[in-house]
């Protein structure tokens, strides 16, 4: 391979001037901060340095993530049991299916230029998840039934032109034409199903077909992982240093494939290096206290990953590289914690950002179950897993840390994340009127233009605020897309013009009153927008739990000369406007908002969300404007249950 770099002699040499014995490291594990202290800017290819600390902790053998179909003992256990002969079972109802790849370039160019997902995506991923079936239930029954099939699949994927998803190639469809080879969420995982059949499969595979794996695998995730994280592609695999769920995921499929089959054990150690110094990037990405703020269902997938990752590296080495501690445990144990204490009420979490607003029950709960083992964190009713080495992986504690039944958690009254200005008031258990906000600011994950937004809820209902996250199609992403805009959230606008995108667009919580009866929260928005004239914008919610209840939102601000001035109500409810009220139904209740307004008068505006959102739902902006120009003004958005 060649990215050796001459690792050997010089990890002999350093030695040889540090007087430090490999055997030093490996009695001590790995000193992730003294590591980190090593790193050079932002490179994330390991110094030599670093490189010395890692080689003495790894085995002379490549990664396992389970023995291979030739220990029976292993096999014809999991074959026994409830697990295993669910998984044989539904790898046997699957056993006639063809491979859906490779998709046409037709298809291709047209998903990249679209950004639609649904003509490439589940055929990309039905022939992953067979072909992950088809290899557990061949180590499971040992017969060769399945071999065909397997080869068929693995042919099939390795005949693809492309194996990232067409809306990550870029405008010229480079990696489709073969100018350059890249590593994106697909492709990391068409790298890991044909690395899972080598290894488990071993010589039950043809030799032939086992060479072009690795020849494949090599050029099409090792080398390209190298070559950027040396800084050799500066173009793909930006997501080394990214601190979205991209990084953990990428990252940890990439180390899966080098670890099963680098046959260097420098290669080896260069790569968990790298995977390290990247985490550092992904970490970062979370509040001190926890937050996500790319909400439960980007929580399960990126730090579901990241500790697949941190188990991988800790099976691999004997616990001796601990990423489950990195270097700040307190925080990590938060971030465990995130969606236990960031749901508002009865399965309904903060829909900010592209962020969900339920988990479901039968997706991927990797995260779930690891974070129970490794932080205490609520034990899942079951164990579920999407791809084949979770699945192995989770088999060895699903009965230890799964709870077989639903268990009853009491919530507080109020959440704060008080790092990232999230606040999460609820009502009570007879009267579940609820409210999150946040402050935040414009360069999160996934970012919306959102300072200031809230979700207002009723029981199992989202009744208002925050209408969620637009459909991944083209133009999805880009910041002036309306439901990613500050325009399609429950914020203000200024001098008809919206808030500015990047990290120092910001909100501040400037006061906080909890009580038994009553949460307020004192907000500054000024910083979210640009308008000169503006000389300050607070916000201040209110929320009273006595009585029906009732949630109160104000807008109040000053300007240094009269300005246009209004904010926003959201819908995704039937809706109907009696003069300044605006009458909100559910299915069970209904929810009247009155429009208050001091300094001026107000008129109000309907407009259609005019994207597709990924609810599915229908929504609208109801816009609150001063009628004239104002120095200052203040409106308040009351909502009561009637």
């Amino acid at each position: 391979m060649k990215k050796k770099l001459l690792l050997s002699s010089a990890f002999m040499l350093i030695i040889a001037l540090s007087g430090c014995k490999p055997s030093e490291e490996k009695e001590t594990g790995l000193d992730i901060n003294g590591y980190l202290a090593l790193t050079e800017g932002r490179n994330i290819y390991p110094t030599d340095r670093q490189i010395k600390m890692i080689l003495p902790l790894l085995p002379e053998d490549s990664y396992m993530p389970a023995p291979a179909a030739k220990d029976r003992t292993y096999w014809e256990k999991i074959a026994q049991s409830e697990d295993g002969q669910k998984y044989y079972e539904e790898a046997l109802e699957l056993i006639g299916e063809k491979p859906e790849v490779p998709i046409s370039d037709e298809i291709y160019r047209r998903a990249n230029k679209e950004g639609n997902r649904g003509i490439y995506k589940p055929r990309y991923y039905r022939t992953m998840d067979r072909l992950e079936r088809y290899t557990l239930a061949e180590c499971m029954e040992n017969k060769g039934r399945f071999i065909p099939q397997i080869e068929t699949y693995c042919k099939a994927i390795m005949s693809m032109k492309s194996w990232m998803h067409p809306n990550h190639d870029d405008s010229e469809n480079s990696v489709l034409e073969g100018k350059r080879v890249a590593i994106d969420l697909g492709a990391r995982k068409f790298g890991m199903v044909l690395s899972l059949a080598d290894v488990l499969l071993e010589d039950k595979l043809s030799e032939p077909l086992r060479k072009e794996i690795h020849s494949q695998l090599d050029r099409r995730i090792t080398q390209s992982y190298f070559d950027s994280t040396l800084g050799i592609d500066t173009i793909g695999n930006s997501w080394i240093r990214k601190l979205s769920n991209w990084n953990a995921v990428c990252t940890s499929g990439s180390l899966f494939t080098i670890l099963t089959q680098a046959d260097s054990k420098e290669d080896r150690a260069a790569a968990i290096g790298c995977a390290i110094n990247s985490m550092k990037y992904y970490l970062s990405g979370f509040g001190e206290d926890g937050y996500c703020s790319e909400g439960v269902g980007y929580w399960g997938y990126g730090f579901g990953h990241y500790l697949f990752l941190a188990q991988m590296l800790s099976d691999y080495t004997d616990g001796k590289i601990d990423l489950f501690r990195f270097d700040n445990y307190e925080k990590l144990k938060k971030v465990a914690h995130f969606p236990y204490v960031f749901e508002i009420q009865d399965g309904v979490y903060p829909q900010f950002s592209d962020g969900s607003s339920s988990i479901s029950a039968e997706s991927d709960n990797l995260a779930a179950l690891m974070a129970a083992k490794h932080y205490d964190a609520p034990k899942p009713l079951c164990f579920v897993s999407e791809e084949a080495v979770g699945t192995i992986m989770g088999w060895k504690d699903a009965r230890e840390y799964t709870s077989g039944n639903v268990q009853e958690t009491a919530l507080p009254a109020i959440t704060y994340f008080d790092d990232y200005g999230i606040v999460i008031s609820r009502g009570t258990a007879g009267n579940p009127f609820s409210i999150a906000i946040k402050a935040g600011h414009n360069a999160e994950n996934h970012n919306h233009n959102d300072v200031g937004s809230y979700v207002v809820v009723w029981g199992k209902d989202i009744v208002a605020g925050d209408v969620g996250a637009p459909s991944y199609t083209a133009g999805a992403f880009s910041p002036q897309n309306p439901a990613r805009s500050s325009w399609g959230h429950p914020v203000p606008k200024v001098n008809n013009t919206l808030q500015h995108n990047g990290r120092k667009y910001e909100g501040k919580i400037l006061n906080t009153d909890f009580s038994e009866a009553t949460d307020k929260v004192v907000m500054d928005l000024k910083k979210a927008y640009k308008e000169p004239l503006l000389e300050s914008l607070v916000r201040t919610m209110e929320h009273n739990r006595n009585g029906k209840g009732e949630i109160v939102i104000q807008d109040q601000f000053t300007a240094t000369s009269p300005i246009e001035f209004g904010t926003a109500v959201m819908v995704n409810s039937d809706y109907r406007i009696d003069g300044k009220t605006i009458l909100l139904k559910t299915e069970d209740k209904q929810i009247k908002v009155e429009i208050q307004s001091e300094g001026g008068d107000v008129k109000l505006k309907e407009d259609p969300v005019s994207v597709k959102l990924r609810s599915g739902k229908k929504s609208h902006r109801i816009g609150i404007d001063f009628v004239k120009p104002l120095s200052k003004g203040k409106i308040t958005v009351r909502y009561t249950l009637y």
